[in-house]
């Protein structure tokens, strides 16, 4: 029995849950501690030009597909290149891309979920101290069952559907994560000796600028505006036509960019103000966040109040990102298989608990199990943002140029008189750039991973 496919409400349904995907780990633990080590200013504009170029043509031919066909990544690629078996092969990597990536994103939302409980629980000082992350990943049960709490408010929403579960929480977590960005960014640019934080990331510094900078920031776009992860497709699906794909589109792509803005607001600045200026501080990485961060609230007044507020605004974000994520998935298994979405999302549900688990354990009693000199999570991450995202947005390209045409698609998005103002930059970009893009992060993450060029 061939199931009923959900939908959103309304423009606004879409726009928040669209948001909602692509505002999460990506923008507020990623693109910090990407732009602070890639020159500040110089990556945030490198970054928006190609958000507006780049960002714009993937997440608009995306949502078009999904729309045109009414279907997931699969059944969409196999509609529209009338089941070619290259293409075929391509929708599936769209497909598979989430189910690999929420487990392991599920186990950093676990990690978010624990320092929120100890901010409430315990002493600001206490979660700065150096131990304190280490010991928690490295611990044999603690990041296990902190992952299957954070899989489990997932795994809920999705339960309830698109327009009762995603598009509701999407509607009432997304103003609520702006509001507490605005309060810790005001908060953290005030602090003394903010302001030449706030410098270093609008000012661009051209001594900073390289060719890994544009590179860097090509792959944080395809994480940070769930690009080639299937999940717009799979929204697509749910958009009414009556529902401006070009509009929707600016709004997603305005949303997210602030919020990596505030992200890097709220970090950049506390980390000049706590070191006293010293850049160097700026090069801890991805432990930025949960390392760095605590130290920095440790020495603040309300530091236990700040911390509190900042990892609730990293949990919502991580939730609907990971939501998303996992609808992508589920909306395959029910198109493909004629599953229930029942027994779809528990299917994912086993899934994210066997991967997860791996992550969640790679760094205590699995520690010693590498995968191309990889622990589990590091090499899922590789696997699919610096591999898989690559390919997969090359097949949608391809997709689009081959096989629907262009033509096609800019008529999908204008459906009921709906302008497309930016058409030329569109066509030129899907074309010409966006593959050569692509190729370009593929075969810098492959020599990077080998030790053949630095990133």
């Amino acid at each position: 029995m061939k199931q009923k496919r959900g939908s959103f409400s309304g423009k606004i349904g879409f726009v928040l849950s669209a948001a909602g995907a692509s505002v999460g780990l990506g923008n507020i633990w990623r693109f910090p501690y990407l732009c602070a080590k890639y020159g500040g200013g110089i990556f945030l504009i490198v970054y928006i030009i190609l958000a507006l170029t780049f960002g714009y043509t993937m997440i608009v031919a995306e949502t078009a597909i999904g729309r045109s066909t009414n279907k997931s990544p699969v059944g969409a690629f196999n509609d529209l290149s009338k089941k070619d078996r290259i293409m075929e092969i391509g929708g599936w990597l769209n497909a598979i891309i989430p189910i690999l990536i929420v487990p392991y994103y599920s186990v950093i939302g676990g990690w978010v979920c624990k320092y929120l409980f100890e901010y409430i629980r315990s002493d600001a000082s206490v979660i700065a101290e150096d131990s304190f992350f280490t010991s928690f990943i490295t611990d044999a049960y603690s990041p296990e069952i902190w992952f299957i709490v954070f899989a489990i408010l997932v795994l809920a929403v999705i339960y309830m559907g698109v327009e009762n579960g995603i598009e509701r929480v999407s509607k009432f977590m997304m103003p609520i994560l702006v509001v507490l960005a605005i309060i810790i960014c005001i908060y953290s640019v005030t602090r003394p000796g903010a302001f030449s934080g706030v410098k270093y990331l609008f000012i661009p510094n051209f001594k900073n600028f390289s060719i890994m900078t544009i590179v860097t920031a090509m792959g944080q776009m395809f994480y940070s505006l769930s690009i080639a992860m299937g999940i717009l497709i799979t929204f697509g699906s749910y958009v009414k036509k009556e529902v401006s794909i070009e509009e929707s589109t600016k709004q997603v792509e305005i949303f997210d960019t602030a919020i990596a803005i505030m992200a890097s607001l709220m970090i950049i600045p506390a980390v000049f103000a706590f070191s006293g200026g010293d850049e160097s501080s700026l090069n801890a990485g991805p432990s930025l966040m949960f390392i760095t961060m605590p130290k920095i609230f440790a020495s603040m007044g309300f530091g236990r109040l700040i911390g509190i507020l900042f990892f609730a605004l990293v949990l919502f974000a991580a939730v609907t990102s990971a939501i998303a994520l996992t609808e992508s998935a589920v909306s395959t298994f029910t198109d493909e298989f004629g599953w229930s979405r029942k027994f779809g999302t528990n299917v994912m549900a086993v899934i994210m608990i066997i991967l997860g688990s791996l992550s969640s354990l790679g760094n205590g009693p699995l520690a010693n199990v590498k995968i191309i000199g990889m622990q589990f999570l590091d090499f899922f991450d590789f696997l699919t943002n610096s591999v898989m995202m690559p390919i997969a947005a090359l097949a949608t390209c391809i997709l689009v140029t081959r096989f629907m045409t262009v033509e096609a698609l800019e008529k999908e998005v204008e459906q009921d008189n709906h302008p497309f103002k930016r058409k030329a930059i569109f066509s030129f970009m899907i074309k010409f750039l966006c593959p050569l893009f692509v190729v370009i992060i593929l075969v810098s993450a492959i020599l990077n991973v080998f030790g053949i060029i630095s990133m």
